[in-house]
């Protein structure tokens, strides 16, 4: 990495605990622009706890879903976002219901309508100069597998249900997406968590010895109604819920075979993929990053976090990938707001590193 490349050198995950996404924009992509080529809205709002609100504002208003549990109450007031996993939200599928559809194409899931609003602030800032003119906006959609994972439903059958309205729903938000934001200034990120942990056999009562197999169907169905002129890119994640890492596999290994099989089942160009390290990445850890194949992508590392041990993280990491742009490891929606300022400086430190 040197300073002719920069501008495509640094990754947004997608969550910034800001309240407004003018904020975000000016705040992050003020700063940090020029070096990238996709800026998030942040995920602002209720999106903030990444799939919570698709649980209490998706799933559990659907009259053929019933819900099991909800979060722990705060001293008697309402919890929306669990704390962790051991009070998140828990449905099953009705008995004798067969098929779960969504009503409201394309508006149902709520990234389109919270995506349209965002991009009005984003084109209006870019137009006063605020942003870079190159400057394209990021949407973030967690997959299926992620949106439902196997913690919140009660039986493999309710799961499948689940997850196949949540799917044909999605595909109806894409195409509403790109109906509704021009195809050359938009960019779509899956979020891919609990497919990784899916992948290391980490996601019971899923069976652990077709992790990679059964995620690659989801990516091949709906990247492909994504339009060539939209930028594509994943996110695989350990997960932030009860504290990073949620999950913390001994090496990259089933990670990389996840990204190589996404990339190849996506049906178009992918631009780029965002793979997370952890705080002491041993060459153990690292080394399967030498079998990654990302056929033209961008490969994101997220590095930036604990800046004392960071170039030695990035040095270590370039043994088995030379090239690669840095990101953090996941969103920031789970950290406090008063913690952004630092989040910024780290960021720009990292590029000043890497410019040095």
């Amino acid at each position: 990495m040197n300073s002719s490349n920069t501008v495509q050198d640094l990754l947004l995950v997608g969550s910034i605990p800001l309240e407004t996404a003018q904020e975000v924009f000016t705040d992050f992509g003020g700063a940090l622009g020029r070096y990238m080529r996709f800026l998030p809205d942040g995920e602002i709002g209720l999106r903030r706890h990444w799939i919570s609100r698709i649980h209490y504002q998706v799933l559990a208003l659907h009259p053929d879903i019933e819900v099991l549990r909800r979060p722990n109450k705060d001293n008697g007031v309402e919890r929306l976002n669990p704390h962790d996993s051991s009070d998140s939200w828990f449905f099953k599928v009705k008995d004798g219901v067969d098929t779960i559809r969504f009503g409201e194409p394309g508006w149902r899931l709520g990234f389109a309508r919270d995506a349209v609003s965002s991009y009005f602030v984003f084109c209006t800032l870019r137009e006063k100069g605020l942003l870079p003119k190159d400057l394209r906006f990021q949407v973030s959609i967690p997959l299926p597998n992620s949106a439902v994972p196997p913690r919140i439903v009660a039986d493999l059958d309710s799961l499948s249900k689940i997850r196949d309205g949540y799917e044909a729903a999605l595909r109806d938000e894409i195409i509403k997406l790109a109906e509704k934001i021009p195809h050359d200034d938009l960019a779509i990120q899956w979020d891919c968590a609990t497919e990784v942990q899916d992948a290391y056999g980490a996601a019971p009562p899923l069976p652990p010895e077709t992790g990679v197999e059964r995620n690659v169907g989801q990516v091949a169905r709906l990247t492909p109604v994504i339009p060539a002129g939209v930028g594509v890119g994943f996110h695989f994640c350990f997960g932030t819920l009860g504290g990073w890492p949620r999950f913390a596999p001994a090496d990259l290994g089933k990670t990389v075979d996840l990204v190589n099989a996404f990339v190849a089942a996506a049906g178009r160009p992918v631009t780029w993929v965002h793979i997370p390290l952890l705080d002491e990445s041993s060459d153990t850890f690292l080394a399967p990053l030498a079998k990654l194949e990302p056929r033209g992508a961008r490969v994101f590392l997220g590095a930036i976090h604990n800046m004392q041990r960071f170039g030695a993280r990035v040095a270590a990491a370039r043994k088995y990938l030379p090239d690669f742009g840095v990101a953090a490891f996941c969103g920031f929606g789970r950290m406090p707001p008063a913690e952004m300022p630092r989040v910024l400086a780290e960021h720009l430190e990292a590029m000043e590193k890497l410019e040095a």
